[in-house]
């Protein structure tokens, strides 16, 4: 993922609603949105490269999804996949929590990332740049660097999310899909500085990205109701002209469903 917004324990009728759009180059292989074959309980997209996955929910309402961490200048190519950090979350029986102290000792292992984890009772952040961070309610953005960073698309998306939580249902997506879609550039004076060529930074910069050979793949809404329901809506995007391939997902979270602690 390049960027995710989300509103946790805020809106009146939703737990968390999250709008995340997953940036990544043309020609990399992945799958769209679906229930794992090898593992049914599991509704994600996936990475057919290194079969991990950028974010995705299981039905006992397990969640995650990662943004990678731009650093040019530590970036290894021999590094593994951050994506086997999402999809080995949700393919295992631990909680967040045990998750997160899990991984951290081996996470220097890994290009830099954000790693946001959650389940049916508590929603995490953590980065291999940065620290643990067990979220309070509010409104939050996620791109390439830390939480909450003072980038344009990320300042500009939360107060759109903040703008949208007033709508339900068809409304609510409809708003979130719009904010997904922003290609507003901002001006060079306020773009960050994170190693690639003013050129990129510019490409970088919009909330739905556009270039020849990289940018917006997919855009997801994730709903996840005070009533147990999840509604999941993927817009997949080839990096031709519309239309859009559109999948969609609606069921009710497993009860009695908190993971086991190991």
């Amino acid at each position: 993922m390049c960027l995710i917004v989300f509103a946790y324990n805020v809106h009146p009728s939703y737990r968390l609603v999250l709008a995340a759009n997953r940036d990544e180059f043309y020609e990399r292989p992945s799958s769209a949105a679906d229930f794992w074959k090898d593992h049914p309980r599991v509704l994600a997209g996936r990475d057919l490269k290194f079969r991990g996955t950028w974010l995705g929910i299981t039905k006992d309402g397990k969640f995650a999804a990662v943004t990678n961490y731009r650093d040019i200048s530590s970036f290894e190519i021999s590094a593994p996949s951050r994506g086997k950090l999402v999809g080995s979350y949700l393919t295992n029986n631990q909680d967040a929590d045990h998750y997160l102290k899990k991984i951290s000792a081996r996470a220097s292992k890994f290009n830099g990332f954000n790693l946001l984890l959650g389940d049916d009772h508590e929603l995490f952040v953590f980065s291999n740049r940065g620290e643990k961070q067990k979220l309070k309610p509010g409104i939050y953005g996620l791109s390439n660097h830390l939480l909450n960073s003072s980038w344009p698309k990320v300042t500009r998306s939360r107060k759109m999310m903040k703008a949208a939580l007033d709508k339900k249902g068809d409304a609510l997506e409809e708003a979130l899909f719009c904010m997904l879609a922003d290609r507003h550039v901002p001006p060079d004076d306020k773009l960050p500085s994170t190693g690639v060529s003013l050129e990129w930074e510019r490409v970088l910069s919009s909330v739905f990205i556009e270039s020849p050979v990289y940018g917006t793949r997919s855009s997801t809404i994730l709903l996840i109701g005070k009533n147990r329901r999840v509604r999941f809506v993927e817009k997949v995007f080839d990096g031709q002209k519309e239309p859009w391939i559109v999948s969609r997902f609606s069921f009710a979270m497993n009860k009695n469903s908190r993971p086991c602690q190991h």
